[in-house]
């Protein structure tokens, strides 16, 4: 149900079979199978992952009643136990975040790379372009098809969470890095005999037919950060996201846009963006609201 109808992503599929395995594994053998636990097993379960991140705890129990709420629909189950579990109150962290000039770092270490033509260089840099110049998830950006990326226009297909398709557009930078690495993954694919030439993605990996993993993108990521003298700890695939984000709001990007840039199904969550730049909102209601130049 949760692939068929809802779209999830396998990191998601993977996320809800470990916690229905782990509050199955937590059941004893006298309150039998999760699927015909009761109230009081439930309950009992709420109890054991009390010590747990109240963000850990949030993602457990939205399993629990997702499930439950899957057997009733499908008539296997007449009641719904997870009433007895706990609703924890969980506060989402503002981002860590790039000033303006450690992204300006970043990208001159990846440019000076890249001088050389040599495929990793190459490779690094349009993956830091299209991190920050598009803001893309690290899952997005490292299984985009090679024809994600079309010579006469300035956008990508991007398939984004739940399977929904959306457009992005790419920078002038972007696009003059992502031609370079066209040509020399085409001298990849020859140096390997065919190998990268058999991958349908931009970014193949050394197995046949595969693509770059988000971990190996986010070890790369950080191997560029330490050499551009930053430290490797803040910098991230997501931290380049939320770069792109927060810089794009600074220069005055209308909320909804970047909601269909960042491709957020809830305009809430790209309402976390506002808080981090609460001071150009409070300078923007001084300059812009009507009554600003009023006077008393």
């Amino acid at each position: 149900m949760m692939a068929a109808q809802r779209g999830a992503s396998p990191n998601t599929l993977a996320a809800y079979r470990r916690d229905l395995e782990s509050a199955e594994a937590a059941l004893s053998e006298a309150e039998g199978d999760l699927a015909a636990a009761t109230p009081d097993a439930i309950g009992r379960l709420g109890a054991l992952w009390s010590g747990l991140a109240p963000s850990s705890l949030a993602r457990k129990c939205s399993a629990i009643r997702q499930f439950f709420g899957f057997l009733m629909d499908e008539g296997i189950r007449e009641d719904d136990p997870s009433h007895a579990l706990p609703r924890p109150r969980t506060r989402r962290p503002l981002p860590r975040l790039l000033n303006h000039a450690e992204v300006a770092l970043l990208l001159r270490q990846a440019e000076e790379e890249a001088q050389a033509e040599r495929p990793d260089g190459v490779r690094m840099l349009v993956l830091l372009e299209l991190l920050y110049g598009s803001g893309l998830r690290a899952s997005e950006l490292v299984s985009l098809p090679l024809n994600a990326a079309p010579r006469d226009a300035p956008f990508l297909t991007v398939t984004g969470k739940g399977g929904q398709q959306r457009m992005v557009p790419i920078s002038g930078r972007a696009r003059q890095a992502l031609s370079r690495w066209l040509a020399v993954r085409v001298e990849t694919m020859r140096r390997d005999n065919g190998r990268a030439g058999v991958s349908r993605h931009l970014f193949p990996s050394r197995g046949a037919g595969g693509h770059l993993t988000r971990i190996r993108l986010f070890q790369l990521l950080r191997a560029l950060a330490l050499r551009a003298g930053l430290d490797p700890a803040k910098v991230s695939p997501h931290v380049l996201r939320h770069a792109f984000a927060t810089h794009l709001l600074e220069g005055g990007a209308d909320l909804r846009v970047l909601q269909t840039l960042l491709g957020h199904a809830d305009i809430a969550t790209t309402e976390l963006y506002t808080h981090v730049d609460s001071a150009r909102l409070v300078a923007l209601v001084n300059e812009k609201h009507p009554l600003a130049k009023s006077t008393v």
